[in-house]
């Protein structure tokens, strides 16, 4: 039986009379999408259209996700809420702070001692609040999530950008900052600009090498980083339904890393099976009563052209395998000759030091027994893994099932690392080499979602690439990255030329799935006994101080650093190492920026102080401001905050005292960060504007007092020669954002209101 199974037939019970009233006042039929948007407004009922990437818009989701890196931030701002209870169905799952290293027995227990302390903390604050809580070694959220809690039609909110994986049990599920998931936590709507929508109609049919991973990696390759910003992604045809629903989920999961708002798909008989056989058959049976309701209007799949806002077309018959990377996830390659021409041009190693399955994004039980299937061929056909091998389940359910039919030892007969049902290498996790920082230039494959430079392994050298679990698998065993199993052969033990045959797999495990001990704890009915307490002198939690308002008459404020290039969130609060520090926010503030890499001088980490004249560190160089009771302005290009939902890359400079961020553009959810946080989230008016910005430039705003929708503003930009610009900067904020702006912060707003 389902979670919240009462909530889920709630849902569906004014799905139907929702979605009427919506195709009523827009006159037209309805995708998926905005079935799924009209059906959880605030407001009820519909009452007019909204326009797609124009309006800000009132929803209320059904439930909200949190990993345990995330989970601490938005929980310690939950506590100063004043609330007993979340409002919504809430959980926390513990999968980032358990690090990949021996191995998962000994692994899982290191990060029960070293972590104890924030593992501790979040089960109290959870039982307090009435929040499910998965241990640590229970799964990654996301695969959790997948197996227990989506379900079609659904609206939910996660703090990880890769909440977006339940769309493949047709879910509208999105990343957010921990601020959002808190006002939804607290009972209040949650904001966001309605979307675009983009079609993507798949035609044909996957076969041989090619799996589910290779139609998002080629979608990323049409769209790029930042093509599917502000926009839900809805997958449409054939080819969509006759995919698996973790297939499905593979594909929704990296839309994250095209910007997307989020993905998804029709219910389908695939959805149908999977609810099944994760004992949701109630869930399955409520949603086959409204079916119509949970896929879009048979005109829009017809005519989809009418309907979205772009449509992207693929055919799975004639799609192949791809690599994607290095450093950037939709930079696509397809495997063999193009891929070692490729690697040629730009001297990428061909060595593949590492094979690395699992992540959010792949780690279900049908990709390790398709992974599994190339990994028995090698041992059938007397061949040893060239690579060194690693496995992460995604959930404590799929790696019993595995262990139970096989399929693990299958992998560990190759040598293979298993590692704990958590996210580890994907996100820096991983350690793997003593001096990341001088550690040697390599290649890795991984069926990851994120490839950024030391996002695995803190190395800045390593070369990786994403590629399906099967790819992944054949890659490792041939040690070369030009490898292709379609066509090339191997050299076994005794010297003969073997190739390995077409991956073969299983959808759903066929004596069903299986699990001793799952890992949650249901919190108590009444927790207002639990008392939750934080050490003042602990050096991983600290309990969070409001944020004073900037005030709207910044003058003098000095540039702290002009971002050249690509600027994510690792880049401006790195993961790995830093994880131990996410519920403190002074201590993780040490590493702010630290990965940006300065324009004027290409360097990270080394920015000019105005004040004393002298370089040094950018946390060190703001502290300095600070002190001294000066803001400080941040300057970047497009795209800035791609990557993780992880608010910390907001709150961070704002602790430190930056004021505003101005840049070519933004990545959706690190814009909505910083406004919450109560800064200025800005564009040029003008992206050239970007080139007038000097090292040693003082900000002043000119019409701050002013700030108001839909109004640009102006800045005084100061040179060291006293010369001066005026540049025009544009922004997002509606009314109600900007009294984030003016309280300090969207949390001081809530308290506000919840003490008046």
């Amino acid at each position: 039986m389902a979670f919240d199974i009462d909530m889920i037939k709630a849902v569906y019970n004014k799905m139907a009379q929702r979605v009427d009233k919506a195709r009523e006042v827009t006159g037209k039929p309805l995708t998926l999408s905005e079935k799924i948007l009209y059906s959880h407004l605030t407001e009820g009922e519909p009452k007019s259209m909204y326009e797609r990437g124009k309006d800000y818009v009132d929803f209320d989701p059904d439930r909200i996700a949190c990993q345990d890196a995330t989970a601490q931030m938005a929980l310690l701002q939950f506590m100063q809420a004043g609330k007993e209870k979340v409002a919504v169905p809430t959980t926390v799952h513990c999968d980032h702070l358990i690090q990949a290293k021996n191995g998962a027995e000994v692994d899982l227990k290191h990060a029960n001692n070293t972590s104890s302390e924030v593992f501790n903390f979040l089960e109290s604050v959870s039982n307090k609040y009435g929040i499910g809580f998965w241990k640590p070694g229970a799964g990654i959220i996301h695969q959790v999530v997948l197996e227990n809690y989506a379900f079609p039609g659904g609206m939910m909110i996660g703090t990880d950008s890769h909440t977006v994986n339940a769309g493949g049990l047709g879910m509208v599920a999105i990343g957010v900052g921990g601020a959002d998931a808190v006002d939804v936590m607290a009972g209040m709507p949650w904001e966001l600009k309605f979307p675009k929508l983009i079609g993507v109609r798949l035609t044909g049919k996957l076969s041989g090498w090619t799996a589910p991973k290779d139609v998002i990696l080629k979608v990323a390759e049409i769209l790029t980083v930042k093509g599917g910003t502000g926009a839900i992604v809805e997958y449409f045809g054939p080819g969509a339904t006759s995919m698996s629903c973790t297939g499905k989920g593979t594909i929704c999961n990296m839309g994250a890393e095209i910007g997307a708002t989020t993905s998804t798909f029709g219910y389908d008989e695939s959805m149908e099976r999977y609810l099944r056989a994760t004992d949701r058959a109630d869930v399955a049976d409520a949603a086959n009563e409204i079916k119509s309701y949970l896929t879009a209007d048979p005109e829009v799949y017809t005519n989809p052209e009418d309907y979205f806002d772009q449509v992207i077309e693929i055919n799975l018959s004639e799609l192949g395998p791809l690599l994607n990377g290095p450093f950037t996830p939709d930079l696509s390659t397809n495997v063999g000759k193009e891929m070692n021409n490729k690697a040629k041009e730009n001297d990428w190693p061909m060595q593949v030091e590492w094979g690395l399955i699992g992540s959010c994004t792949n780690s279900s039980y049908e990709d390790l027994s398709r992974a599994s299937s190339i990994a028995q061929q090698a041992l059938d056909k007397g061949l040893k893994t060239k690579a060194e091998f690693g496995i992460n389940p995604g959930s404590e359910q799929v790696r019993y099932t595995a262990e139970r039919d096989g399929i693990l030892e299958v992998f560990e007969k190759l040598d293979a690392k298993i590692f704990t049902n958590a996210c580890g290498p994907c996100i820096g996790q991983w350690a793997r080499y003593n001096d990341p920082k001088n550690a040697p230039k390599n290649s890795i494959v991984h069926s990851f979602n994120r490839n950024f430079a030391k996002r695995a392994d803190g190395n800045p050298n390593t070369h990786a690439f994403v590629a399906s679990p099967e790819i992944t698998a054949a890659i490792a065993i041939a040690g070369r990255l030009d490898f292709n199993p379609i066509t090339d052969s191997l050299i076994n033990e005794n010297g003969e030329e073997v190739m390995l045959d077409e991956p073969t797999g299983w959808e759903l495990p066929p004596k069903g799935f299986e699990v001793k001990e799952n890992g949650y704890l249901e919190p108590v009915a009444d927790g207002s006994a639990i008392s939750v307490d934080v050490s003042p002198t602990s050096e991983r939690l600290q309990l969070l101080t409001p944020f004073v308002p900037i005030g709207d008459n910044i003058k003098g404020a000095k540039l702290l650093i002009k971002a050249f290039g690509k600027c994510t969130t690792d880049h401006i609060s790195m993961a790995g190492p830093w994880l131990r520090y996410r519920g403190h926010l002074d201590n993780i503030a040490n590493n702010t920026l630290i990965g940006a890499v300065n324009a004027y001088n290409k360097q990270t980490n080394f920015v000019k102080n105005q004040l004393t004249g002298k370089y040094g560190g950018v946390p060190d160089t703001q502290r300095d401001y600070k002190k001294n009771g000066v803001y400080s302005v941040v300057v970047g290009d497009h795209n800035y905050g791609e990557g993780s939902s992880r608010e910390h890359a907001a709150m961070q400079p704002r602790h430190l005292g930056v004021a505003a961020v101005i840049v070519k553009s933004f990545a959706r959810i690190h814009e909505t960060n910083l406004k919450k946080q109560g800064m200025l989230a800005l564009t040029f008016a003008n992206e050239n504007d970007y080139d007038l910005i000097q090292e040693d430039d003082t900000f002043n705003f000119l019409d701050l007092d002013k700030f108001s929708e839909g109004n640009p503003l102006s800045i005084e930009v100061v040179h060291s020669d006293e010369s001066k610009d005026t540049i025009i900067v544009n922004h997002t904020y509606n009314a109600p954002q900007i009294e984030w702006f003016k309280e300090g912060s969207a949390l001081n707003l809530i308290k506000k209101q919840n003490n008046e």
